[in-house]
């Protein structure tokens, strides 16, 4: 159905292309989408100061009929962190906060713990120690509760920093989590009362809305890679515990108007100063991150990607020059297939003008995958060997030190292989295995194929080795 859905949209829309650059976005477009296999896109364009154009493709649900529009509402992921930094930055410029005060003087729970003499300038550049495994690390218990922010955080302050605060920098959603509750404690009122009031209703930001822990119908749907396809998510359901990190739910026409504002280099809600503090790096520690966003000073551009499972954003500005662009997909990438990092790139470089590397070969990863799911189909194959031909397996067991050398050596190959499934290529990836599942169930799930078929074969043979009688010939 999503196929005569795409060749409808093309043909319809044909004689309106007809005319477009071999560089636009509306030509990249027409090649990228029908391969890429994402369910939808939106994105806005910002030039000259000024919201320069705008566009969508595809639906807010596989298999549905309603079409995405630039005001339909994504999930945005860690785009979030710039808002939840400029409301800290906001409660600074009210003497409400210090940026190098320590976290315990503002959260008692932190008074006396390992975190508490964390700044809140080392939390918002991500330099406080915390690790982005800690940060990627799924609570021990979960609450859905108007007080499911301060629940978590009153969690986290029992957390030991993974390095010493200020020392390095590293990437950890534990920090703006605690950043929510700061800004909680300190206005009085709740991350989503505070920001909607602050932040969203200033900009103008109409088709916008913070993670509340509701169902909301007008959002786009989520959708994870499952073996190549994209299968949506069961619901629209947003989190509050994590709305500070990942949970601002916003449009690409009002991102659009997000970025105008803090490039406009005007004092409105918040001064021109601390905007522009907030995007050039924070310290010698965080030499390619501010405050909410990352730096790259040698292209001269402000960036943040997002990732949350079943969405993926980029949103990047270039202040000197008025320019910025913003992404969102209502999909999550797949390891080689259904990637969406090319789509969001490539529109990202045609409206900025920068170099187009998104046309690199994609057939490592997709070779790396294809070889995952092939393994436990090899182990279970081999399995059925093992019964068929057990008699040369009892055969090796009388045969001397090689002969049982080729037994039990296997069970060692995957017990090691279990444990670089399990546990080395989670930790690569800087997240659990449970939330490899969250994200990419389908390469979470064949990690765990992976893990019990090995070891499983390799305990078959020793069993089929080692019991019953040798068949006389």
């Amino acid at each position: 159905m999503r196929r005569w859905l795409w060749i409808l949209v093309l043909a319809l829309s044909a004689t309106v292309r007809a005319s477009a650059p071999e560089g636009s976005i509306d030509s990249f477009l027409d090649r990228e989408m029908p391969a890429s296999g994402m369910p939808g896109v939106a994105y806005a364009v910002v030039a000259h100061g000024e919201i320069a154009s705008m566009g969508a493709r595809g639906v807010a649900r596989a298999g549905g009929h309603r079409k995405l529009t630039p005001d339909t509402p994504f999930l945005t992921g860690s785009i979030s962190k710039s808002f939840t930094a400029l409301a800290v930055m906001q409660l600074v410029e009210a003497g409400k906060v210090d940026l190098d005060a320590k976290l315990s003087d503002y959260l008692d729970g932190f008074s006396g713990r390992p975190g508490g003499v964390i700044t809140i300038r080392q939390l918002l550049s991500h330099t406080s120690g915390f690790s982005t495994m800690q940060g990627n690390t799924r609570p021990a218990r979960r609450s859905d509760g108007k007080d499911a922010l301060a629940d978590r955080v009153e969690q986290l302050a029992t957390v030991t920093p993974a390095y010493k605060p200020g020392a390095r920098w590293a990437y950890s959603n534990i920090n703006y989590q605690i950043l929510g509750r700061l800004i909680e404690v300190v206005s009085g009122q709740t991350y989503q009362a505070y920001v909607t009031t602050h932040i969203l209703h200033p900009v103008g930001m109409t088709h916008s809305f913070v993670a509340d822990g509701e169902t909301h119908a007008a959002m786009a749907t989520g959708h994870r890679p499952w073996f190549g396809t994209e299968q949506p998510m069961s619901t629209n359901r947003t989190d509050r515990a994590t709305a500070p990190q990942g949970g601002i739910v916003a449009s690409a026409s009002d991102l659009a108007r997000y970025l105008q504002m803090m490039m406009n280099g005007e004092d409105d809600i918040l001064s021109a100063a601390d905007k522009a503090r907030m995007m050039r790096p924070a310290s010698q520690a965080s030499p390619f991150y501010g405050f909410g966003w990352f730096v790259d000073v040698r292209h001269g551009t402000v960036w943040h990607a997002g990732a949350s499972p079943g969405f993926e954003s980029l949103a990047t500005m270039m202040p000197t020059r008025k320019k910025a662009v913003v992404v969102l997909v209502n999909a999550g990438s797949g390891l080689g297939f259904a990637e969406t990092a090319p789509l969001r790139d490539g529109i990202t470089d045609r409206a900025l003008g920068l170099t187009d590397d998104s046309g690199g070969s994609r057939w490592p990863p997709k070779l790396l995958f294809i070889g995952f799911v092939l393994l436990p189909i090899f182990y279970v194959l081999s399995m059925i060997w093992a019964w068929r031909y057990r008699d040369r397996l009892r055969a090796k067991a009388r045969a001397g030190l090689f002969g049982v050398f080729s037994l039990w050596f296997p069970l060692f190959t995957t017990l090691v292989a279990a444990w670089v499934c399990l546990r080395l290529v989670p930790s690569l990836n800087a997240a659990p295995l449970g939330t490899v599942l969250l994200f990419q169930p389908d390469f979470g799930w064949t990690l765990i194929a992976n893990a019990v078929t090995g070891p499983l074969w390799a305990v078959l043979r020793l069993g089929l080795a080692y019991t019953g009688r040798l068949a006389r010939v």
